[in-house]
């Protein structure tokens, strides 16, 4: 027994070793990365982005399913963007509440006839309504076939070259589109795909688009979400974009090439994580046709999105979100470690599979060898110990410097209280969220395994009461 715990130790040791190097590099890079950013006069790229020589027409692409509680919020919050050339096309996803009478009232619309394109395959579309108060505001009532359909219809009806994907339940900053489409007018289409920064919308007060957010959460659950989203946007996929490394962004917020988005087959409606299975195909066509175009994240648009505020429903989400991951990893493992896919088959994809993929199951085993060391004494509580406390360590760090990249990129300042009570909250997550966390993606990989792709319901409660009750 003391030569397996000695072999787990080594291993785990090892594994911790990689998983600190990595993020240590990734905060590094996502400090100077960011440090550039800040340096930019955001007033002239403000400026040089409203100009027609400058601008591209966007399609934002909205599905929604029994959206009903927060659809008024988001529409409303797309009609007040700061963005000359859009149109905006809410995709009703066969909801069986009140989502399309609601946006019908709301926005005065009437049944349409126009020919569809169908570039790509989706199931029917029945009826296409167009607002009388806002022309460049389209609903589509269609058959039921899922997100991914939903995104896929929504290409289609499309007008523009470039479309934006954002959930039914997200609200986009006034100034969020000119700030993700910037590093596409600046690169001359070099970039084909851009992903906006998220936040949680939970306890914010919404009005006709306008937001106020709280500086914290009264729950402790919407609050290390809150911070898990920080350290995952500023820090992970900034660093990774920074080498064109990026497999996921997010669908609660991006942007797309509309043509390479075509090319590549559009969302793929068998896939339970159709986001980051678009940006991998787009990843292998690039590497396929030998172009030099990038996929990147892009720290300064904010989309804020509603979190789960009880456990029942992150359970659902982290277990999709994980199987999600598993199910593109799979589906493309023929780029691991192969030198024909460039840095994507020699470093993302092997990222992503050690340390994103089986990383729930070293976790387990870290927290059962050190659940047991205890048990042996001597030597073995030490080292259970010092795993313990160089995570918690970690752990503080990695969110003050998450926190402390927040504020240089939003030049906002949180209070002394705001971030002890931040940081507090992330050294207790290694007894209870971040257990639980391993818990939901083990149950990603075993539903894998099986080969259920049950998503479940998701309950919201909407931003807040006035905007959505009407």
């Amino acid at each position: 027994m003391q030569q397996t715990l000695n072999v787990i130790g080594v291993i785990l040791s090892i594994y911790m070793a990689i998983v600190i190097i990595s993020y240590a590099w990734m905060l590094v890079t996502a400090f100077f990365s960011l440090r550039r950013f800040v340096g930019l006069d955001r007033e002239d790229t403000n400026r040089r982005n409203q100009s027609m020589d400058a601008l591209k027409p966007v399609s934002i692409i909205v599905p929604a399913y029994n959206e009903s509680s927060g659809i008024l919020s988001s529409v409303h919050s797309l009609l007040n963007l700061n963005y000359a050339m859009v149109e905006i096309i809410v995709v009703n996803d066969g909801s069986k509440d009140d989502t399309q009478e609601k946006m019908i009232k709301e926005f005065d619309m009437i049944p349409i006839f126009e020919a569809v394109r169908l570039q790509i395959p989706s199931k029917e579309i029945l009826q296409i309504f167009q607002s009388r108060l806002h022309p460049h505001l389209y609903l589509i009532e269609k058959v039921n076939g899922g997100k991914a359909d939903a995104l896929n219809a929504g290409i289609n009806l499309s007008h523009y070259p470039y479309v934006c994907s954002i959930d039914g339940d997200s609200i986009l900053h006034r100034d969020a589109l000119i700030h993700v489409m910037e590093p596409v007018v600046a690169s001359n289409g070099q970039v084909v795909a851009a992903g906006g920064t998220i936040r949680t919308a939970n306890e914010m007060r919404v009005e006709l688009g306008a937001f106020e957010e709280p500086e914290s959460y009264s729950s402790p659950l919407v609050l290390i979400q809150s911070i898990e989203y920080v350290r995952s946007f500023l820090i992970g996929r900034i660093a990774l974009s920074q080498f064109n490394l990026l497999l996921i962004i997010s669908g609660a917020f991006s942007i797309f090439d509309k043509q390479w988005v075509v090319d590549a087959g559009g969302y793929s409606t068998d896939m339970i994580g159709e986001d980051m299975e678009l940006v991998v195909k787009i990843h292998k066509l690039i590497k396929d046709r030998k172009s030099d175009k990038k996929i990147i994240s892009v720290p300064d648009p904010i989309c804020y999105t509603e979190a789960p505020q009880s456990l029942s429903i992150l359970r659902r989400q982290r277990r999709r979100w994980h199987q999600g991951l598993l199910a593109s990893l799979i589906k493309h493992i023929d780029m691991l470690f192969n030198p024909k896919y460039g840095a994507i088959g020699m470093i993302s994809m092997p990222y992503y599979w050690i340390v994103e993929a089986i990383g729930p199951v070293i976790e387990m085993f870290s927290i059962v060898f050190i659940i047991v060391s205890f048990f042996y004494g001597n030597i073995y509580v030490e080292v259970a110990v010092l795993l313990a406390v160089l995570f918690l360590i970690y752990s503080a760090i990695y969110t003050i410097g998450a926190l402390m990249l927040d504020s240089i990129t939003t030049q906002t300042y949180i209070s002394t209280s705001g971030l002890f009570r931040m940081v507090i909250i992330s050294l207790t997550e290694f007894f209870w969220y971040r257990p639980l966390n391993v818990f939901w993606r083990l149950e990603g990989i075993y539903n894998t395994i099986r080969g259920n792709t049950e998503w479940g319901v998701m309950e919201r409660i909407g931003f807040n009461k006035e905007a959505d009750k009407k």
